[in-house]
């Protein structure tokens, strides 16, 4: 029998904006990668699809993540396992039962997939997370990193989801995993979906973006023999570096200039928009996965050429020519069930609370004469973790743990035994004992599971936490 010489990789998400980025890239490549995916057999995927159809080097399993043995198919026989399929939101939010079904209940299928192969030692699995994870992150706390701690948007269940997934994944035992947290990712069809859920997203906060072929070229190159031993078994946080640090509004701006409307002001209202409760920082550490598995090419201005590229001359000139009809047309899109404008006419006080603090509060923000543009620190910062980071995981002790534990207003109980990958039981601020790895605690942020996914706590955790403290906001 001939040697197999090339790497199997197996894809999931593939018909998504990053699947897709990293389908694109794997397919000028299939002299080197036999690629399977994992799509769900509908129409729509279907048409999508259609250029890669009996292409030789591509096996297309038409299947669900939520069915183990489409998942076993996968998995089976490859290299690698990129997972990037996932239920988003805002879809995500609003069909909560079906998230957790694809996310969480996916990802377990694509772990025990793994476990079940007998060379599951060998088997790389990529999983995909996401910022979302680390929520609401407005200045002045905007700059992050892997190891923050955990804390989730009130009603954002694509977060719980995932932060449970990952966790998953990284207390699997698998010898080779890796967590990266996706951010939001640029893609040239981006007006073409508006969803009320921009609305969601303060003027004020930040984000530190990446394009869609950068996510897929990222894809590719972790695949290569080439990458190195230390990126497995831990957590990053992808990001297009400082090229693609944005604050939102100058973002926004740059989205209606793309559609030749130059001044902000004339498509929106403050009041639009949500004052909190979304999430997106500028990241203290996504050089750290670059400097491993290089992959950024693109900047914000790269993207926004092709952009306005892709934009047809019809959509520009009635957005140009008819500003009052365009921004009528936005309005509606606030004031439609999941809009900030939906929930003051429908009176939904807990969204209100979440995004705004208040009703009142939502009265006070200011017009466009007075509404201030912030430019918050451009100067990186971190928080404390609460540890020695200048220790390798294979020195951390049991005293070690004990501080960390202390900072996070709990304690260590037992079962460490120097595997900083083997779960170790603790116990939390609100007296809730659980099992988790430290490698999970300290590099990945994780702690008490019943009280990181439920933000009705967060407040007497924060007081309780001086871990958590550094990232709550009462306002």
């Amino acid at each position: 029998m001939a040697a197999r010489t090339k790497k199997v990789v197996f894809l999931t998400g593939a018909s998504g904006v990053m699947g897709g980025g990293a389908l694109r890239q794997f397919a000028a490549r299939l002299d080197q990668y036999q690629l399977k995916i994992l799509v769900q057999p509908s129409e729509a995927k279907k048409r999508s699809l259609r250029p890669y159809l009996g292409k030789s080097g591509i096996e297309i399993i038409w299947g669900d993540l939520t069915r183990y043995d489409d998942v076993y198919r996968g998995v089976q026989g490859s290299d690698i396992v990129l997972h990037v399929a996932a239920m988003v939101s805002p879809y995500a939010d609003r069909h909560p039962e079906t998230t957790t079904k694809v996310n969480l209940g996916g990802t377990r299928n694509i772990v025990k997939a793994v476990q079940d192969q007998p060379n599951a030692d060998r088997i790389k699995l990529v999983y995909i997370g996401t910022v979302a994870e680390t929520g609401n992150r407005n200045p002045p706390i905007h700059w992050g990193r892997t190891g923050d701690p955990i804390k989730l948007s009130i009603f954002d269940h694509y977060a719980v989801s995932k932060t449970r997934a990952e966790a998953v994944v990284a207390d699997s035992g698998l010898k080779h995993w890796v967590s990266l947290r996706q951010t939001a990712i640029m893609h040239v069809d981006m007006w073409k979906t508006l969803d009320p859920i921009m609305f969601h997203v303060p003027i004020n906060g930040v984000f530190e973006w990446i394009t869609a072929s950068d996510s897929g070229r990222l894809m590719l190159n972790i695949c290569d023999d080439g990458v190195p031993n230390d990126l497995w078994r831990d957590f990053y946080n992808i990001g297009g570096g400082a090229s693609c640090r944005v604050v939102n509004h100058e973002f926004m701006k740059k989205c209606c200039a793309s559609l030749g409307v130059n001044d902000l002001r004339a498509a929106y209202e403050p009041n639009w928009f949500a004052l909190r409760n979304f999430h997106g920082q500028w990241y203290s550490d996504s050089d750290r996965l670059e400097a491993l598995v290089p992959y950024r090419k693109q900047s914000l201005d790269d993207f926004f050429t092709e952009l306005k590229e892709a934009i047809p001359f019809s959509v520009r000139a009635f957005a140009r020519l008819a500003p009052g009809a365009f921004k009528r047309r936005l309005e509606r899109l606030a004031e439609s069930e999941g809009g900030s404008m939906y929930w003051m006419t429908n009176d939904d006080e807990p969204r209100i609370a979440a995004f705004f603090g208040s009703r009142d509060a939502w009265h006070g923000i200011a017009g466009w004469e007075k509404f201030k543009l912030e430019q918050p620190a451009k100067t990186p910062f971190d928080l404390d973790h609460g540890f020695d980071e200048t220790k390798d995981k294979a020195d951390w002790t049991v005293q070690d743990l004990h501080k960390a534990a202390l900072f996070r207003g709990g304690e260590y109980l037992s079962g460490y035994v120097g595997d900083p990958f083997s779960q170790a039981v603790w116990r939390c601020a609100l007296g809730h004992e659980f099992a988790l790895s430290p490698n999970l605690m300290l590099a990945g942020g994780h702690w008490c599971p019943t009280c990181m996914t439920d933000p009705s706590c967060y407040r007497e955790v924060a007081h309780r936490s001086p871990f958590f403290a550094q990232v709550w906001q009462e306002g």
